[in-house]
């Protein structure tokens, strides 16, 4: 019989899903902590939306956290 292996793994999703929220929640607590010094058009912004902010690096708490408990839940 042909054992049937998932391309990267069974885990494949919930790792995608920690990597993705964790760079969603590191990146946006980064940018709340030090925006960038210089402006490279008019259009930039100073410093990032507060509410905006928080609310994405709410979402990616929630979905590392979610990726966590798959993964360690077996």
């Amino acid at each position: 019989m042909l054992a049937q292996t998932l391309f990267l793994g069974e885990n494949l999703l919930p790792l995608l899903t920690l990597a993705f929220g964790g760079a969603l929640l590191a990146g946006n607590v980064l940018a709340l902590i030090k925006p960038p010094e210089t402006r490279r058009d008019d259009q930039d912004l100073e410093k990032p939306p507060m509410v905006r902010t928080l609310v994405y690096a709410a979402m990616g708490a929630v979905m590392a956290i979610w990726a966590l408990a798959s993964l360690l839940s077996g």
